[in-house]
């Protein structure tokens, strides 16, 4: 038996609600880098969880990729911003996720830096990858809004 749609989107805003969770425990340290969180699910399970580190280290993506091994092919990301498509201070999330076989990624709102802006959710897509963004967008809006400020401002 396959569970309704609203039973899906409910158990999908829990996990995006922990993912906000998640990103909320980047603050302060990880400024100016964004409060990003992530968790990875496994059918109704987080199998793993992180949250951007301080600049230079592990953004949330890669931080609960860590946290597991194989191929992620069964699992889903929920991830609080859209996953960076380029290489800065650390590797592409985009990349990390589409290497590990995630197989559809939740994103709550896109990331206006230009280096970005689209770019993460297009390159999840040529990969294959499920995307679906605006999953409780206004509260990862909230949380996201100085680093949204300062990215919209530049």
């Amino acid at each position: 038996m396959y569970p309704s749609l609203d039973e899906g989107m409910r158990d999908g805003r829990r996990f995006m609600r922990a993912a906000l969770q998640e990103g909320r425990k980047a603050l302060p340290d990880c400024l100016p880098n964004p409060p990003v969180g992530c968790v990875l699910v496994k059918g109704d399970q987080i199998i793993a969880s992180g949250y951007t580190q301080l600049p230079g280290q592990q953004h949330a993506e890669a931080m609960a990729l860590s946290q597991v091994s194989g191929n992620l092919s069964d699992v889903s990301a929920y991830v609080t911003l859209e996953p960076c498509s380029f290489f800065g201070r650390t590797p592409s999330c985009a990349k990390a996720l589409i290497d590990r076989g995630i197989s559809r990624v939740f994103v709550a709102t896109l990331d206006p830096d230009p280096r970005n802006s689209g770019a993460g959710i297009k390159v999840l897509e040529a990969a294959g990858i499920i995307v679906e963004f605006g999953m409780l967008e206004k509260e990862a809006l909230e949380d996201l809004g100085p680093y949204l400020a300062r990215s919209t401002s530049d």
